[in-house]
């Protein structure tokens, strides 16, 4: 078992088994909230260390190889137990350090821009998996849980958040556990490509996460195109489950739009992010593709995407075109595990 799937309650049940008294249980997730392995955990007794370490898993991620961007940002690839690898990326920002992380080993989404879903879907990742990935990173750059080195999360990287639904709200549950690494909801960013019944499903749960919903085209014969799951949702039903969200939360949304040249930046879609804007908090997050190997799809010119975005502004859209990172340490979701894999 990975002792970082329990929340305190359940750790508290586990070590009941073994005759542990109650406060056991916080001493057990503050080590391994702060990335340590059994060994570590001084001031728990050996005889209850040596009978875990034979029965559990204290930390499920291992970061097998670390790359730094000349813009500061750093990518990592983790070893899993099982030998599966994913990845991750570290972005610095004047706001604090955000750490996009994955919720699957591979993709089953399919969407034409992105490297994560090639080679399909091998398996969810646990909660404390993905948690993990926060813990190790964190005690990469030398953070504990009184001195944190990421500040934000944001659930991008490879893999749909909400096809790993029940391990990715555990996930948000542990990782702002006030216990923990406490990092709030309120700074976790959750990207998904539209399930609409888990989108409204997330929304009951009044969460304090920002959805960001990956849009990419106003026109359902454009995004059957770049997404598959759109021949399930249309768009209508994307946005309409995108202001459930934000009527049952009271959290802004973001449309995440890939600028695709000659797909989806003309003056009539321009019109149409305005219309789908209408109404709510939201705020349109333009991106910069970044070229993906074995994906034939184009990006635009830095200066298409400024003047685009310029348009939507003035239709009193709040848009911004998202600042690119790692592009050359091969930063986009899926590319760096997709290259060490082929080797």
């Amino acid at each position: 078992m990975i002792l970082l799937d329990l929340n305190i309650e359940e750790l508290e049940e586990l070590l009941a088994s073994y005759d542990c008294r109650r406060f056991r249980a916080l001493q057990l997730y503050k080590w391994l909230a702060s990335g340590c392995g059994f060994s570590e955990m001084s001031d728990l007794p050996k005889s209850l260390r040596d009978k875990l370490s034979c029965d559990h898993i204290a930390q499920p991620i291992k970061i097998s190889e670390s790359i730094k961007s000349k813009d500061g940002s750093v990518k990592f690839l983790y070893e899993l137990c099982d030998g599966n690898i994913i990845e991750g990326v570290f972005m610095p920002h004047d706001y604090g350090n955000s750490l996009c992380v994955s919720t699957q080993v591979g993709c089953r989404m399919g969407c034409e821009f992105c490297a994560s879903g090639i080679g399909g879907l091998v398996r969810n990742l646990t909660a404390g998996e993905i948690l993990g990935q926060v813990v190790s990173v964190n005690k990469f750059f030398g953070g504990n849980l009184s001195d944190r080195k990421i500040t934000n999360i944001v659930l991008m990287g490879s893999g749909e958040p909400l096809d790993n639904y029940d391990n990715t709200v555990k996930f948000i549950e542990t990782v702002s556990a006030p216990y923990g690494i406490n990092i709030g909801q309120r700074s976790v960013s959750l990207s998904t490509c539209g399930i609409v019944d888990k989108m409204r499903e997330l929304a009951d749960l009044q969460l304090g996460v920002t959805l960001s919903v990956s849009l990419h085209a106003t026109l359902d014969e454009y995004r059957r195109k770049l997404m598959p799951i759109a021949n399930k949702y249309s768009v209508t039903d994307v946005v309409s489950a995108a202001r459930y969200y934000f009527k049952k939360t009271g959290r802004r949304v973001v449309f995440e739009y890939s600028m695709v040249k000659g797909v989806n930046m003309n003056f009539a879609d321009v019109r149409r992010l305005a219309e789908i804007t209408k109404g709510m908090s939201a705020h349109v997050n333009l991106i910069m593709l970044n070229k993906v190997d074995g994906k034939n799809i184009a990006g635009c010119t830095k200066q298409e995407g400024e003047r685009f975005c310029m348009k939507l502004r003035e239709l009193g859209v709040s848009a911004t075109v998202r600042r690119s990172m790692g592009s050359d340490i091969a930063g986009a979701c899926g590319q760096l595990r997709r290259n060490r894999i082929k080797v």
